[in-house]
């Protein structure tokens, strides 16, 4: 494994439920094969956890008490500072922990950290001098209703009446959300814009 190059910069993405923010990763990751990108919802909670938050007796898994924000800050950490880093792969259906896999930094020194809690690191990584830039993607509360329904009944990612309910609670609840992510420092952007932002940043560093 090469050493890390100098100035390795994070790229924190949030966006909403249904936003479309793995389609644009993945298209990032087929442009761009240098960029690292970590999964930040890999880094929830074990749905065993005793201390989980709880909303209509289910746990609250949108609430940032499910998500560990000091290991993924930890893990960003390490991959900047050693040029690789061991992220925990999660389950979602059976809210668990089923391994790990390394990811390694590229040439251009970059990593998109992608997920619904990404805005709670901002802080962090801005004090660790690690931050690019901290963005969420627009979004219209129905079209993000349809498409995450959609996505997770087709994932069985839990019982359909639970996501029914998840779903409609989340749409009411989205436009306070965007709010919050600006009020910690992110801001809002299209997927064009966050797709030039990589492309200009990848042109300095490589060039």
């Amino acid at each position: 494994m090469n050493p890390p190059p100098p100035g390795c910069l994070v790229l924190l993405l949030a966006g909403a439920s249904g936003s479309g923010k793995s389609t644009l990763v993945s298209r990032l990751r087929d442009r761009h094969p240098e960029v690292a990108v970590v999964q930040l919802d890999d880094f929830y909670r074990e749905g065993t956890d005793p201390g989980l938050p709880a909303w209509g007796g289910i746990v609250d898994w949108d609430d940032p008490g499910s998500w560990d924000a000091a290991a993924a800050h930890l893990s960003l950490q390490a991959l900047c500072t050693t040029g690789r880093s061991e992220v925990p792969v999660y389950d979602i259906p059976t809210s668990s922990r089923t391994g790990s896999h390394p990811v390694e930094l590229g040439p251009g020194g970059l990593v998109v950290a992608e997920g619904l809690f990404a805005p709670e690191l901002v802080g962090r990584l801005r004090s660790s001098g690690l931050l690019l830039d901290a963005v969420h993607l627009r979004s219209r509360p129905p079209v993000t209703f349809v498409r995450r329904l959609a996505r997770d009944l087709a994932g069985h990612r839990k019982p359909p009446l639970t996501l029914l309910r998840r779903g409609l609670a989340l749409a009411r609840r989205e436009p306070a959300l965007l709010r919050r992510w600006a009020s910690l420092g992110t801001r809002p952007v299209t997927k064009a814009e966050v797709e030039e932002l990589v492309a200009a940043h990848l042109a300095r560093t490589l060039a």
